[in-house]
């Protein structure tokens, strides 16, 4: 989908999705994946980059497995040049969007420094398609979410030799990952939150805010008249899906997801170029979205971590400036009351939700320069 065609295409998908458990305002995953004239055009490319990804360092680390996390098998996608780095357990946004079709694109430099781990969640990517689907619904809430994230990165020490993890979320993954630090900090030297989730109803009022006050700058008739036809948002009234589709719809059209463009084409297409993925696989994206989003929308909106005035471990915060998908004006209030042994905020000036896609130079010296020594202590 090309970004001039958001509108169009926005209201052919906004009934199907939500993207970060907000909005998502296009599903070329499927669109591409069930065209098999669109995947032979990516043949070429793909096989380029596959190539290009491979570790050959003789003490580099390139495997994908499947892992048993509460009962369930989830894929594990592990890269690095070298195995006595430091490791980082990522934790992927959606629910159920999975990062690891996508880092292809931003991950292979920090690949020097770390050993990268991506895995796919229940009910995501080819985690969906690894389980039988009769029951695995009942199983997704977020302390179950918490306690998969606990046992890979017990797995991971375990399989590779470390003491401790570099724990990283990032979008819905905050809120997993940041649970997962407060339940077993002796597992993690820090916690690094990228597109950090403080307080859910905090974000949509920001965003909602935003997004009006950027209609109405830009005078778009179309978009004022939607956003007020569920003001004051949220307010009193329900969080309905409904709500959330029109309060967050124009926030990332204006940018609030990727800096300065209307729709990251390049995010969602990314998966159809990925190694670690074929066609079955992409598919199972929006499949695995899909299958999710209901079942966890009352607990995500029930999410607060204000309450939280000591964090046991080193944090970090990575917050894009024009971020409306995940606010960074909560992050940054939440960071400047906790205390922590260590703490510090990073902002990504010209970023707003996929930093390490919009401003991979940064985002991969913060994490050499003040993430690794922590790790390395």
């Amino acid at each position: 989908m090309q970004p001039n065609h958001l509108r169009a295409n926005t209201c052919q998908h906004l009934p199907q999705l939500l993207l970060f458990l907000a909005i998502i305002l296009a599903s070329p995953f499927a669109a591409h994946a069930q065209n098999n004239d669109v995947t032979d055009k990516y043949a070429g490319g793909k096989k380029l980059i596959t190539g290009l990804s491979k570790i050959l360092s003789p003490n580099g680390v390139q495997e994908n497995f499947e892992a048993t996390l509460g009962g369930t098998k989830q894929w594990v996608f592990v890269r690095g040049q070298d195995r006595n780095n430091p490791v980082i357990l990522f934790v992927h946004g959606g629910p159920a969007s999975p990062m690891a079709p996508v880092a292809w694109t931003w991950q292979r430099p920090l690949e020097e420094y770390f050993t990268m781990v991506q895995y796919d969640q229940r009910a995501s990517g080819k985690s969906f398609l690894a389980n039988d689907t009769t029951n695995l619904g009942a199983t997704l809430h977020i302390d179950r979410y918490v306690d998969d994230c606990i046992e890979l990165a017990e797995q991971i020490r375990q399989k590779y030799h470390k003491k401790k993890l570099v724990l990283m979320g990032h979008s819905w993954g905050t809120i997993i990952a940041m649970r997962a630090a407060l339940k077993r900090p002796d597992l993690f030297y820090v916690y690094v939150g990228t597109g950090q989730n403080i307080n859910t109803v905090d974000n949509e009022r920001v965003s909602f805010e935003f997004g009006l006050k950027e209609a109405m700058r830009r005078k778009d008739t179309l978009a004022i008249r939607e956003l007020q036809s569920i003001a004051p948002y949220p307010g009193n009234q329900p969080i309905t899906r409904e709500r959330i589709i029109i309060a967050r719809k124009w926030p990332q059209e204006y940018g609030g997801l990727a800096a300065y463009r209307p729709v990251p084409a390049y995010f969602f297409n990314a998966p159809l170029m990925s190694p670690e993925y074929d066609k079955k696989d992409v598919d199972a994206i929006d499949q695995g979205n899909i299958f999710t989003l209901g079942r966890v929308m009352d607990e995500f909106l029930a999410v607060d971590f204000k309450h939280v005035k000591e964090f046991p471990i080193p944090v970090l915060m990575f917050m894009g400036r024009h971020d409306y998908t995940t606010p960074s004006e909560p992050t940054d209030a939440w960071l400047k009351k906790v205390k922590a042994p260590y703490k510090k905020g990073v902002w990504f000036e010209n970023s707003s939700h996929l930093m390490m896609m919009e401003e991979p130079g940064k985002f991969l010296l913060t994490l050499v320069q003040d993430v690794r020594p922590l790790a390395l202590k």
